[in-house]
């Protein structure tokens, strides 16, 4: 891990020798004197080490599927070259081709460990599955030839390659070679036919003859080959193209499936013409004509059952009349066919059977259907075919994620609580099976800590996640635009206009995990609260209050003039004083000069509202619309459950509202929020240069907190209204200036849209020393600004009780506090010991329970049992504010407001993301970079820890969805349907491999079918084949080497221990062979030596005997 830390300069990342000097500097500018006695800091390098941990949710463009029936495993390749591995519930895998080419056909060795994988760039790969993480031992590219489809036989180690030119090569899986042996495609057809028959498309052994093989050619011709004798059995031709074939198990009769949208089943020995045509979907003409044609059947398997009829189980072939009608799935079983309608379009399915053993009836007992976005599991023993419930945390994407965020280490009750009431939610109809892919082992859990995962979706829904121990599962979900009336048709929606698509998107999630308050901000400018509950409550009347959130300027009347105005109005409109809040539905929704004024976008629903256990409306607040101009969108958000208080802001300004009086406490326009005292000048501007075509509100990517506008924004839809802001990634008017998140950045405010207007980017509830002079922390609001600005608004809070309810809050701000470079995005505060004060709050108490009035009252609103410094602390304790803007992190001593430290994250790109989170009972700051870094500092002394290239932003997604939690902890959505989750903590990267599962666990194959004394006794019943004799190099001989080039894969050394058996030990076997034959060649070595001196002697004797007998006669001896 150390060899991160000598990069310390990367990106115009302070070195750190100089960031040393810097501090010296700031130290000698703030000497630390009495009131900042030295921190001790835990924390050092070592600490830290990046590393990806688990990937979840389905996988992303889906191209290829393979399962394995005797260790129970299922396998999903995608177009990006991913490879996914799932087993019982809780075991997943994810692995990727360095390639990146799209996986096109998947192969297990079954019950072997091992997969094949065949991609769309010729290669072929070796995966030893037999290690937590699997790896790739062998490649094979080929060179001259497209690969179009792979069989391997069950036990075999010999792989059929059939490709583009109609050739069929076989590859020994032991070595990854390819055999001498090649079957042409022009010896395989008819020596009369004219044309080629195109690529292959299928290759299959017959299942009681392992010595004949069928090759299907695209164009329609299907041909029986021996492989001993090397030449065509039969051929079998038809005149449409064929997309797949399946055997009966007996292997007397094949079923293909045609482009017509026919079947064509044939007799093995019958080539002449198909034993007989069905065309499953199409209308049966009288005077017995043929039917109307229909799409093609892009596959078809044939599975037969002891007691009865076979299954024949096919996806497409639907008429062309049937428009609109979705993707289906046809299962044919005697004389009943049944259509089951899929939701999204089908890429690939497989039935599952009883036994692996294709010489055997098949039992068929399940089929899995791999969608282009879900994954289904179809009960066949079932009347009516109902589904598996699917146990995988597959439903990630089933509306778009907008946003997301992270808790680690919440209290212990939370999961329950959730569970409890998201168990209600559960649909009904399921398969009363238990989950059939069952394969693998479970980690051990070394985390004892709860995680929760929150994702906000397109559709106003937000999903709560039990993430700990890296498993995900869902566990209750939230419709946040059920308080909202929905319009009946398209003419009837005069105010969700201002979005085309999903007015409902969330946009910011604010959750006190202790109190369980939620607040959640939606692209319509809409916010509202939420108090969880196990009690069903009727709602009668659903609490709403309107803000009219805007600040106008002109050039002349601004001295130090803001940023052009929030919401551009009418020349000659433009009212400098703020207008007071509406807090009642507004009695008319135009102004006078006819344009929209004073409507929400959104209506909320005037009748009584059912409330389920779980999360129940509290308050809802919409911001309306001001002459004509929609409000602008929501950037910052935060609750807190001890004062009972709600604050947002946008580029507008700043409301907070009392959520317990339901009472808008504050409405500041940002230019009022900094007062007349501001001491940071803003240059004057036109207030009409600011209009952009697009209507960008809070423009850019730097000017909040992760892109606060973009988080409202569905993937799906790739248009906002006029009215609203575009996201960067998404405005037209911006594209050709450059929309990539690698360009350079300069300017203290850095943004395409240097010129757009001061937003609330980040607000902190705290109880800290307001001004200088303050003796003792008080309740109060930290701000920050895109513009870099950090102000502070003291609360006063009326005593708990009944006098909560009756007594205002009275809100003061009190001025500029500092300035940083770039846009502030995060703010935490420390004690004097430099330990995380976190934001007080209010233990959850079930708030639906009837109790005396006074003793609920008393309940509800006592004050709150907070780790928050009480106004009891001595004088001489100081505190420190840490603060994160886009370019620099400050350490602020409080009260003297003295810069204590500071540090430049990065000069030429900005901080996406910063969090302030604890970490081996200590605390960080974690930044993620726009230019793909990872960084680490010490708190407070800002001391870089870890600086790691992680990953490129390479879109809005990443940044939108980026964030980091404690214990080393973060997550991003790494694709529109997966969430990647990594570490930055060493320890939990060193305790990865326990916490992974086990994909491959030993299990006996099963028993081959018995024959039979009479086919036994007849020679019936299954023929063996010698293929070692075949395909070996003895027979066969070498394959050309220009044809393909073998690559060793990096294998894993955790396989070569694994591997002890079956086809994946061909690495440990080839390391036991090489020291075997070290042993011999010593061995032989003596052995040689020995042979020479007994040579040398005898030589010896030879001479001596020749000397005694010279000069005797032959008859004197």
């Amino acid at each position: 891990m150390r060899k991160f830390n000598i990069r310390k300069v990367l990106d115009g990342l302070t070195a750190g020798s100089s960031s040393a000097s810097q501090q010296q500097q700031l130290q000698q500018q703030h000497p630390p004197g009495n009131r900042e006695p030295e921190i001790q800091e835990t924390l050092q390098s070592e600490h830290f080490q990046l590393c990806k941990t688990v990937r979840h949710g389905f996988p992303y463009q889906p191209s290829a599927l393979a399962f394995d029936p005797v260790q129970k495993i299922l396998a999903v390749g995608t177009q990006t070259g991913a490879l996914r591995l799932f087993g019982r519930p809780g075991v997943e895998c994810y692995c990727q081709h360095d390639s990146g080419a799209a996986v096109i056909q998947l192969q297990f060795l079954i019950n072997e460990g091992a997969l094949v994988s065949a991609l769309a760039d010729d290669t072929l790969h070796l995966w030893n599955l037999r290690q937590k993480r699997p790896a790739i031992l062998h490649s094979l590219k080929f060179c001259r030839e497209r690969v179009t489809f792979c069989h391997l036989p069950f036990q075999s180690k010999w792989l059929y390659v059939g490709t583009e030119r109609g050739n069929i090569h076989i590859v020994n899986v032991e070595s990854f070679t390819l055999s001498g042996y090649v079957i042409m495609w022009n010896k395989a057809i008819e020596l009369s036919s004219k044309s080629h028959p195109g690529p292959v498309v299928h290759i299959s052994d017959n299942p009681m003859d392992e010595g004949k093989l069928l090759i299907g050619f695209e164009s329609g011709t299907v041909v029986l080959w021996d492989l001993k004798s090397k030449k065509a059995d039969y051929r079998y031709t038809y005149d449409e193209a064929i997309h797949s074939v399946a055997w009966h198990h007996e292997g007397k009769q094949f079923i293909c499936s045609h482009s017509d949208g026919t079947l064509t089943i044939w007799n093995v020995r019958s080539p002449a013409k198909p034993v007989q045509t069905i065309t499953p979907h199409g209308k049966q003409l009288k005077d017995g004509k043929k039917p109307e044609p229909c799409k093609p059947i892009l596959k078809v398997e044939f599975k037969t059952t002891r007691p009865g009829e076979p299954f024949i189980i096919l996806s497409g072939g639907l008429s062309y009349d049937t428009v609109g009608r979705r993707p289906c799935l046809t299962v044919m079983h005697g004389k009943s066919t049944a259509v089951l309608e899929m939701d999204y379009s089908i890429v690939d399915f497989l039935t599952l059977c009883e036994t692996p053993y294709p010489n055997d009836f098949q039992e068929p007992y399940a089929v899995v259907v791999l969608l282009e976005k879900d994954l289904v599991l179809i009960d066949l023993a079932q009347n009516g075919y109902p589904i598996f419930e699917n146990p995988y945390p597959l439903s990630i994407h089933e509306s778009p994620v907008t946003c997301c965020e992270y808790f680690a280490d919440c209290p212990v009750d939370l999961i329950p609580a959730l569970y409890s009431v998201g168990a209600r939610q559960k649909r009904q109809g399921y398969s009363k099976k238990e989950w059939p892919i069952n394969g693998g082992n479970w980690g051990l859990g070394a985390q004892s800590y709860s995680e929760i995962i929150i994702t906000g979706h397109a559709d106003g829904s937000v999903k709560f996640w039990d993430a700990s121990a890296i498993n995900l599962q869902v566990l209750y979900k939230l419709k946040t635009s059920k308080v909202f009336e929905k319009s009946r048709n398209k003419d009837d929606k005069p105010n969700t206009d201002i979005v085309d698509e999903d007015p409902y998107a969330i946009q910011i999630i604010s959750w006190c995990p202790e109190s369980r308050m939620l607040c959640i901000a939606g692209v319509s400018a809409h916010v509202i609260i939420y108090r969880f509950s196990k009690q069903e409550v009727v709602t009668e009347v659903i609490p709403m209050l309107e803000v009219r959130l805007l600040y106008e300027i002109s050039d002349v009347e601004s001295p130090e003039g803001e940023q052009a105005p929030p919401l551009p109005t009418p020349v000659g409109s433009a009212n400098p004083q703020p207008v007071p809040p509406q807090s009642h539905a507004s009695t008319s929704s135009s102004s006078s000069d006819g344009l929209r004024d004073n409507v929400p976008c959104l209506k909320v629903k005037n009748s009584p509202l059912k409330q389920s256990p779980g999360y129940q409306t509290e308050l809802v607040i919409q911001l309306v619309w001001v002459g004509g101009e929609p409000p602008q969108q929501i950037t910052s958000l935060a609750v807190n459950s001890s004062y009972g208080l709600v604050v947002f802001g946008n580029c507008s300004g700043i409301a907070m509202v009392d959520y317990l009086q339901k009472a808008v406490l504050l409405n500041l326009g940002t230019i009022e929020l900094c007062g007349s005292s501001d001491p940071y000048r803003r240059e004057p501007r036109s207030p009409r240069k600011s209009r952009q075509p697009s209507g960008a509100g809070l423009c850019d990517i730097s000017e909040g907190t992760v892109a606060p506008e973009d988080r409202c924004k569905s993937p799906t839809s790739a248009k906002m209204s006029r009215k609203l802001s575009l996201p960067t990634d998404l405005k037209p008017d911006l594209d050709v200036k450059d929309n990539s998140f690698s360009r350079s950045r300069s300017s203290s405010v850095t943004s395409i849209d240097k010129e757009s207007r001061e937003a609330i980017s980040a607000l902190h509830f705290c109880e800290t020393f307001t001004r200088k002079a303050d003796s003792a922390p008080s309740p109060c609001l930290w701000v920050g600004t895109t513009l870099g600005t950090v102000l502070v608004i003291a609360l006063n809070l009326p005593p708990g009780g009944e006098q909560r309810l009756l007594q205002p809050v009275i809100v003061s701000p009190s001025g500029t506090i500092l300035r940083l470079k770039g846009a502030v995005l995060r703010m935490a505060f420390l004690d004097s010991t430099g330990c995380l004060m976190p934001p007080a709050y209010e233990s959850w108490k079930e708030h639906n329970v009837p109790e005396e009035k006074d003793e609920k009252e008393k309940l509800k609103k006592r004050r709150p049992v907070s780790v928050s410094p009480s106004s009891s602390q001595e004088i001489s304790e100081n505190q420190y504010a840490v603060i994160c803007s886009e370019k620099q992190a400050k350490v602020i001593s409080l009260p003297t407001q003295n810069c204590a430290y500071k540090q430049n994250i990065t000069e030429t790109s900005f901080v996406l993301r910063g969090d302030i989170v604890s970490l081996s009972n200590s605390i960080c700051l974690a930044c993620f970079c726009a230019n793909g870094h990872i960084m680490t500092f010490s708190l407070p002394s800002l001391r870089p820890l870890l600086d790691v290239y992680y990953l490129p932003l390479t879109n809005m997604r990443i940044a939108r969805t980026f964030c980091f939690t404690n214990n080393g902890q973060a997550l991003y959505l790494v694709s529109p349907t997966e969430i990647q989750r990594l570490t930055y903590s060493q320890e939990t990267c060193e305790n990865l491999q326990e916490m992974l599962g086990e994909l491959f666990t030993p299990v006996e194959t099963p028993e081959a079918p018995n024959r039979g004394f009479f086919k036994g006794l007849f020679g019936g019943g299954a023929q063996s084949l010698d293929r070692e004799e075949l395909f070996g190099e003895s027979s066969s001989g070498k394959a050309s080497r220009s044809l393909a080039q073998h690559i060793p894969g990096p294998g894993g050394i955790e396989g070569v221990k694994g591997a002890a058996s079956g086809v994946v030990g061909e690495l440990a076997r080839a390391r036991l062979a090489l020291d075997e034959r070290g042993q011999k060649l010593s061995d032989l070595e003596e052995r040689t030596a020995a042979m020479l001196s007994s040579a040398d002697s005898f030589s010896k004797h030879a001479h001596e005997m020749m000397l005694k007998y010279k000069d005797k006669k032959w008859y004197q001896f």
